[in-house]
């Protein structure tokens, strides 16, 4: 049985995490020093050192607390709303919202994309996370009405939260004005997809739908 920390010690490791996020923000990530995050936290280098033990763990928790926070207002969103579009809009626009602040931090992480990276969104080091989100689009395609052929249906929740790193990894670096490119990418891409999965169900299309689950098989596995 695991023993909760006492509040100081939560609170001066919340405030080693905001100043890091503001280091990073002010000097980049690769810029960003842990003697620089100790110092705009107020605390020794060894403190941050004690609480942290790199660049990497910092960014860990940073996910880890995101996903926390936003959870009230996903489940709000999934409890609010019926049809499979007005969950994944919702999905997506409260992520958007909620990254905003650290946009830039995202875009200089978007590098680590190689699985072997513990920060990246595919490694082993994050599948807890990304378990979690994926649960996210699970709930999101329950009582939504959504019929897919049996042995795609499963992998639908993986390639909802495929489809949002997707629209995430646009806007890191979309530098149009208030990443307007990123609201029409998402508003069409979404038009998209709702067709597709309404025409999926259709008989004329059953070899399409066996390529597509041997394919979708390759990629993820035994559903």
């Amino acid at each position: 049985m695991t023993t909760k920390p006492p509040k100081k010690s939560e609170e001066t490791r919340e405030r080693i995490l905001e100043a890091a996020l503001g280091t990073f923000r002010e000097r980049g990530f690769a810029g960003a020093t842990m003697r620089e995050i100790a110092g705009h936290a107020g605390v020794a280098v060894g403190a941050a050192y004690y609480y942290f033990e790199s660049k990497d763990a910092i960014v860990m928790a940073f996910y880890e607390r995101a996903q926390q926070e936003m959870a009230p207002q996903l489940e709000r969103i999934l409890a609010t709303s019926r049809t499979l579009e007005q969950r994944l809009r919702g999905i997506l626009e409260e992520k958007l919202r909620y990254f905003a602040e650290n946009r830039a931090l995202l875009g200089a992480l978007s590098s680590h994309a190689d699985p072997k990276h513990p920060l990246s969104p595919f490694s082993a080091d994050t599948a807890a996370i990304r378990s979690a989100d994926t649960a996210v689009f699970e709930r999101a395609v329950a009582d939504s009405n959504v019929v897919l052929p049996r042995n795609i249906q499963p992998y639908l929740p993986r390639l909802l939260w495929l489809y949002q790193m997707g629209i995430l990894l646009f806007w890191v670096y979309d530098d149009s004005p208030a990443q307007q490119r990123t609201e029409v990418l998402f508003n069409q891409t979404l038009k998209m997809l709702l067709v597709t999965l309404k025409i999926a169900k259709i008989p004329l299309l059953r070899p399409l739908h066996k390529l597509a689950a041997e394919l979708l098989e390759v990629v993820y596995g035994k559903a």
